[in-house]
């Protein structure tokens, strides 16, 4: 008798496939819950702010307060992302703790204030480089305890069967805000300047905070279970020591992060320096990414699960797909090669997010998530100045090609790392049935977002 089964770790729920759908609804399908469907109109609409004021701050900084330096617009990038890196342990033992949709409206709402103080000084002429510094910084402290509870807020929205569902969703939500962000951005810019852009994107905050408020789901925290805040976050670290699949998540999205998802700087400078464009078509280069990832997130939104190998496939075509853009030799042929560089980060994104999250139990899935933040968003802080230096040292195009062949090292590295990890155990007991057990694949860890699953052959 031979029979296989799927081995999980314990306190893990087991997302069971849903019921086959037709494609459409299968892609769509987390939209059929009230609260979800209300989160994601939200999300849209303060995602496309979002991405608004990331394309008025670059070029604010590019060039209305500095002789087009690349080199500030990545201290303002690196500032706005280094809070993640320092505050990630309190800010994951905060999501775990209490109510995540209140931590949310307490983050919403100061990110708005931010945006409106900053669009006040550039109106009134008073915007100097430093204040968007302090601003940018300040930014970061609060999307630190914003983004794990963000991520983790839609585990309460949605049964678990269709969270891989929502986690493509949000992807999609966040990236349709990027197909209308910059262009729209860029357009505003031309006509009334960088300050009206901050103020609307304020006015977006708010109007997530009122949808926070209208939604009965209730994300209750965990408590302190008689552990002070170092022991839950050693122990969440401890947690992910233990699982190389994670581990392994976490060096290729730390690699990308650094050197590669520097967009907004990357494709600033080659409209700026390269291509001697204004903000018109650097806001446009944001819309032909957001072009790849918004497909790239509805192609995930239906996807089952993700698995390891897609993370390691998604590395690999953004390397290729990067070195290609930075070969272009015109502004509409880099516009048009940044489609596929938008697909393939894209891709990688919503697949480690969801092999992280779907494989970490509920009560430490909001310190594992500020880990896996720390990581992917906390490299920027290193990768942007390091870019912009290379911009200004090297050229534009190098920013792009270091990125794409980072990607291409690492995901040779991944191939080599999981070639080495592959193993086959045969166990023999005597006094039991079945006698023999074969594990296969990766020694102790899963190679799936489902925990650990390591095929079980059990042979009578």
């Amino acid at each position: 008798m031979r029979q296989r089964t799927e081995l999980h770790p314990p306190g893990v729920p087991v997302a069971t496939d849903p019921p086959r759908r037709r494609p459409f609804a299968q892609t769509f399908r987390s939209l059929g819950h009230r609260d979800y469907r209300l989160w994601a109109g939200a999300a849209v609409v303060s995602n496309t702010g979002t991405w608004m004021q990331r394309v008025a701050q670059d070029w604010l900084v590019l060039v209305d307060l500095t002789a087009d330096s690349a080199l500030a617009v990545g201290i303002v990038t690196g500032l706005q992302f280094l809070p993640m890196v320092l505050l990630a342990p309190w800010a994951g033992l905060i999501a775990d703790r209490f109510e995540k949709r209140r931590i949310l409206q307490v983050s919403q709402s100061l990110q708005g204030l931010l945006a409106l103080g900053l669009g006040v000084l550039v109106i009134a002429g008073l915007a100097q480089v430093w204040h968007v510094y302090v601003f940018a910084l300040a930014l970061g402290v609060v999307t630190a305890f914003d983004a794990p509870a963000r991520q983790t807020y839609v585990t309460s929205l949605v049964p678990p069967e269709d969270l891989p569902n929502a986690i493509g969703l949000n992807a999609a939500t966040f990236h349709l805000g990027r197909l209308l962000g910059p262009a729209s951005a860029g357009l505003l810019i031309a006509w009334v300047g960088s300050g009206p852009v901050f103020v609307l994107n304020a006015v977006s905050f708010g109007f997530t905070v009122v949808v926070l408020a209208l939604t009965r789901s209730r994300s209750p925290g965990q408590g302190t279970q008689g552990l002070s805040g170092l022991e839950r976050m050693r122990q969440a670290v401890q947690y992910v020591r233990t699982r190389g699949d994670i581990l392994l998540v976490l060096v290729l999205v730390f690699v990308v992060g650094t050197f590669g998802l520097n967009f907004q700087l990357t494709t600033a400078v080659m409209a700026r320096i390269e291509f001697d464009r204004g903000p018109e078509s650097y806001g446009l280069l944001g819309t032909f990414l957001a072009v790849g990832s918004l497909t790239g997130a509805l192609a995930a939104a239906g996807r089952r699960r993700a698995r390891l190998r897609l993370v390691v496939g998604a590395v690999t075509g953004f390397g290729v797909a990067s070195c290609v853009a930075s070969l272009m030799p015109t502004y509409w042929s880099f516009a048009v090669s940044l489609v596929a560089v938008g697909l393939t980060a894209l891709t990688l994104m919503t697949a480690a997010n969801a092999t992280v999250q779907l494989s970490t139990p509920p009560e430490l899935r909001g310190r594992v998530m500020a880990l896996y933040f720390a990581v992917f968003i906390g490299a920027t802080p290193v990768g942007a100045p390091l870019i912009g230096w290379i911009a200004e040292a090297w050229g534009a195009r190098w920013t792009i090609a270091v990125g794409g062949i980072t990607a291409l090292l690492a995901a040779v590295g991944a191939v080599v790392f999981l070639a080495r990890r592959s193993t086959i155990e045969v166990r023999f007991r005597t006094d039991a049935r079945p006698h023999v057990v074969m594990l296969t694949g990766p020694k102790g860890e899963g190679s799936d977002s489902s925990p650990h699953p390591t095929h079980d052959e059990r042979v009578a």
